[in-house]
Order: C-alpha cells, then sequence, then structure tokens
C-alpha cells in the first residue's frame, strides 16, 4: 500500500507503553494537541513494531517535488516499506463480525450464497487501535491538498474505504470535498430556520454524488485487470447519473463502459455525457427496473463488472459524503440528514459514514436520518408507512425526479436498517411539491435539481409538523447539480406542465424596445 511517511507525531505526548486496547480519550470533538500534522501524505500503516501505538514517520520537511515527477511518482517515492495493518472484505449484509462466509475484495462476487446483499466490513479491531482524535487530526490534515490521492475526499479516508488497493491503481478526479452550502434566506424565510444547510454533492466532476462510489469502483476494477481477472469492461443501468460517472472514470483509466438507458427517460444533459466519454450506449424501450434486470443478466454471462450500487463498493465511496459533513461541522453531529432516495443505497452509505464515526470514537453519536422519495416511485414510503410489515414493489411512475424513478429498489434491506438504526423517517413529494420546493430554493439563489426538491418537500413537511424543530441544525444532501435538469425549470417557468399551477413561475416579460415601455414595467416590478 501506498503512503508517505512525512506525518509527525509529537514523541514526547505520547505513551510508549500504552495498555491495550489502545485508545486515547477525547472530551471534546476536536483534534487533540498531541498529534502535529505536517503533511497530508500520511498513511496510518507505516507502524511495524507496534500496532497499539500511531506510526511515526521521518520528519524530514517536504520539498516541491521535481519538474519532471507526477504527484503519483511523487507519492511512489514516499511509500514505506511497511505492510499494511488494515483490511476489508465482503460479506453477507447484517451478518456480524463473526460471519462464517465471507470473500476477499479481489473476488468478482456481488450476492451471498443465499442470493442475499453483500457488505464491505472492515476490520474494526485494527481501525480501533487509534483513537478518535488521532483519525480526526489525520483526516482534517488532507482536506485541501493535492498529494496523491488524498486530495479527494474520497481517498483522503483511504484506510476506512480500500485499505489495501495500491495508490498507482486509483483512479480519481479528487472528487468529493463538496460545499456545505449555508441557506440562509431558505431557511429564514420558507421554515423559519437559522441552521439549516444543503450538502451539494452535485458540484462534483460529472455533477452528481456518483462520483463518490465510482471512483472506487472503477479503481478496484482498475486494480483487477492488473491482476489479470477476467473483466472486459464495467456495466451499469442508470437514470442518467451513474452513467456520466461510469464513463468518465472508466474513459479515465482506459477500461471500456457499457450503459443501458431507459429510452426517453433522462435528460439531454444526462444522455450525451456517456456519450461524449465514450461509453458504448444502449437505449432500451423499458424503465430503470427493467434495464437492471437485464444488465444483471448480461453480467451473469459475461466478462462484465457490474457497476450499479448491488455492488457494495460504490456505499464505501459515497460513505465518505457523511464524513466530510461531520469534517466541515468541526466534528459536531447535526440533528437532521435528508437523502433523496430511488434505489436507496445512498441512505445506508450516509448510515454507515456516520456510525464507523462513532464506533470509532470521533463522535459520540449519529443523526436522526429521512429518506425522501417522490409519491410516484416511493416503495420504501409505503412500506414505512406500513410499518415495515410488509415490501411491495411498484411500478414507478413518471417523475421529474428522474433519477429516483425506480420502483424495485436494489438496496431495500440496507436502508430499512439504516432508518430502523437512526430513528429514521421517510417522507413524500407529489410532482408540484418538488417542483415548488425547487423553486422556492432557486428563488433564494441556489440553482438545484428536482431530487433536492423532493428533499426540500420532505423538510418543509415535517418542519410543518414539528418533527423537525426550528432550532435543529439540518442538512439536505443534493445530489446532482441543476444544469442536469434545466428543461424541467424551463417547463415550470413557462408554465407547460400539465395539471401544475407552477405557482412560483417567472417567465421573462416581452416588453417592446423604447424608453417609456421599459420604464412602465420596471414600476410596475419595484411596486412589489
Amino acid at each position: 500500500m501506498a503512503s508517505s511517511s512525512l506525518f509527525r507525531a509529537s514523541l514526547s505526548s505520547l505513551n510508549p507503553n500504552p495498555k491495550p486496547p489502545y485508545l486515547y480519550t477525547a472530551t471534546k470533538h476536536r483534534p487533540s494537541s498531541f498529534i502535529t500534522c505536517t503533511s497530508s501524505t500520511f498513511d496510518s500503516s507505516s507502524s511495524t513494531t507496534n500496532t497499539n501505538s500511531p506510526p511515526v514517520a521521518a520528519a524530514a520537511p517536504k520539498v516541491r517535488r521535481a519538474a519532471d515527477e507526477n504527484i503519483r511518482d511523487e507519492a511512489r517515492r514516499h511509500r514505506p516499506d511497511a505492510a499494511n495493518n488494515f483490511n476489508a472484505k465482503y460479506v453477507p449484509f447484517n451478518a456480524g463480525v463473526d460471519s462464517a462466509e465471507s470473500y476477499p475484495l479481489d473476488e468478482i462476487v456481488y450476492r451471498s450464497r443465499s442470493g442475499g446483499l453483500l457488505d464491505v466490513q472492515h476490520d474494526m479491531d485494527a481501525l480501533g487501535k487509534f483513537d478518535g482524535a488521532y483519525w480526526r487530526s489525520l483526516f482534517d490534515s488532507r482536506v485541501g491538498r493535492t498529494t496523491w490521492p488524498y486530495g479527494s475526499g474520497v481517498w483522503s479516508k483511504k484506510e476506512w474505504v480500500l485499505p489495501e488497493i495500491d495508490d498507482d491503481d486509483i483512479v480519481s478526479a479528487f472528487e468529493g470535498n463538496s460545499n456545505l452550502f449555508w441557506a440562509e434566506r431558505f431557511g429564514k424565510q420558507f421554515l423559519g430556520m437559522n441552521d439549516l444547510w444543503v450538502k451539494h454533492c452535485g458540484i462534483s466532476h460529472t455533477g452528481s454524488f456518483k462520483d463518490l462510489g465510482m471512483t472506487v469502483l472503477v479503481s478496484q476494477v482498475n486494480r483487477l485487470r492488473k491482476l489479470k481477472r477476467p473483466v472486459v469492461g464495467v456495466g451499469c443501468a442508470s437514470t442518467g447519473d451513474t452513467s456520466a460517472a461510469l464513463s468518465a472514470y472508466c474513459a479515465a483509466a482506459g477500461i471500456p463502459s457499457i450503459v443501458f438507458l431507459p429510452a426517453n427517460k433522462i435528460s439531454m444533459a444526462q444522455l450525451v455525457q456517456p456519450i461524449a466519454n465514450g461509453a458504448f450506449v444502449l437505449s432500451i424501450d423499458t424503465d430503470f427496473d427493467g434495464c437492471m434486470k437485464l444488465i444483471r443478466e448480461i453480467t451473469s454471462e459475461l466478462p462484465i463488472y457490474l457497476a450499479n450500487s448491488l455492488n457494495s463498493l460504490r456505499l464505501e465511496g459515497q460513505k465518505t459524503a457523511a464524513i466530510e459533513i461531520l469534517q466541515q461541522f468541526d466534528w459536531e453531529v447535526p440533528d437532521w440528514v435528508i437523502v433523496p432516495g430511488g434505489n436507496l443505497g445512498n441512505i445506508y452509505a450516509f448510515y454507515k459514514g456516520f456510525k464507523m464515526c462513532q464506533d470509532l470514537g470521533l463522535v459520540d453519536r449519529i443523526p436522526r436520518l429521512v429518506c425522501a422519495q417522490a409519491a410516484n416511485a416511493n416503495p420504501l414510503y409505503l412500506y414505512y408507512k406500513s410499518g415495515y410489515k410488509e415490501f411491495n414493489p411498484v411500478r414507478a411512475n413518471s417523475t421529474f425526479a428522474s433519477a429516483i424513478q425506480i420502483g424495485d429498489p436494489v438496496s431495500i434491506d440496507r436502508a430499512v436498517f439504516a432508518l430502523k438504526n437512526s430513528d429514521g423517517i421517510v417522507e413524500e413529494a407529489s410532482e408540484e411539491e418538488l417542483m415548488d420546493a425547487m423553486a422556492q430554493a432557486d428563488s433564494t439563489g441556489m440553482f438545484i435539481c428536482p431530487h433536492t426538491g423532493v428533499a426540500l418537500t420532505a423538510l418543509i413537511k415535517l418542519r410543518k409538523s414539528g418533527v423537525i424543530g426550528a432550532r435543529d441544525r439540518t442538512v439536505v444532501v443534493s445530489t446532482a447539480h441543476g444544469l442536469k435538469f434545466t428543461q424541467s425549470k424551463i417547463d415550470y417557468h413557462s408554465k407547460t406542465i400539465r395539471d401544475m399551477a407552477c405557482r412560483l413561475a417567472n417567465p421573462p416579460v416581452q416588453v417592446k424596445a423604447d424608453f417609456g415601455s421599459v420604464i412602465d414595467v420596471l414600476k410596475d416590478f419595484l411596486r412589489q
């Protein structure tokens, strides 16, 4: 495993003979003063003599790399000889730490022997040898750096993601580190809240949060191909954003990508991304669920690696958005996090990120989670309202929130687990509600996607019912960039959507090209 040796720890403040288990006690969620970070290139596997102590690296000052050396070369030069002490494996979902069934991450497997979901399970005992203050300091030291691969918001948490992958195999666009936007005016004007935040995961390389998971999956595929495993390409079914992320990362790595898209059900902006990135795109006369059924059948017959969230590697990258939220609040835990839900891997990914931080002592609790669904594709909402008695897939109807137009979500069990263990809630949004919420947000300076409109609708309803309080620190996760959905905004503001009032529409005013006409319309506007 690649890493740098430029992390410096203060030897005078470390116990040379710690008593196991090694855990320093942190009384506040702030980095402890006994660790000083001088570089973002530190890797915690650099200690070989005492695994119960934080590793200590050479104290040589960092100098600018030579002109003919790139950041991969630099990372390789600083790589220690020590073996990696961390590892992860596939186990059946919710199987527990003593599961008799497990698979190495280098094995191509998507389901357990019983046909259930798999999960990536980390060696928490090894990670737990370092306390929360240590991990907080390590992760914080890497933020915003260009050091390979830690400049990525995902790979800055490499030990918690894919600990055994070689840095040379990583395919990254330095994704993540996305803006946590204080929605000041929206919160005050529409909700009476002053601590409302929007996590803009759509401000990413391909314009959606899917980049966070795809950098992990494609990096592992890159590793598998170097190991001569039978992988000729990577395939996915998509409602748009997954295909964009897959095609971009595969293009960067020189790996063929195959995309199954439901015909005439995604925006042109989403369609053109995989085409531009050189993917082999199949437009299929079915919906997402039909595409998903086909890609699963195809990948079971051909050496094409499955890239949908059935593959639990994706969630390892997506969970880092939860850790980022904690970092951006200086390791203080928000009260609520609201996530749009379609195939439902993301709500579990956020839970997993928050839970790892709690289990390893970075924080002392996790936020309550809300999964927001479009009413036209709401199988989880119906399941929740029934008290989780019986799950029934639905036929997803057309929704402006096209990326979550999914009636038979793969990760239903993961989502229910996350919600039950976070005292979570499921809410839904009608088409008019989500479009009005999007227009409200845009009118306060945001430019969001319809899926974020679904999440904001959930927030509005929970505020009105008093479930979310005026002083609750709340984060709404925005999953994609609004520029991918301009047609829906055009239709709304031109009032061309059938059976929708579009009450917040703001169409342009037609005016003659003379001074008097312009003055008249401006006076009318300024009197409002």
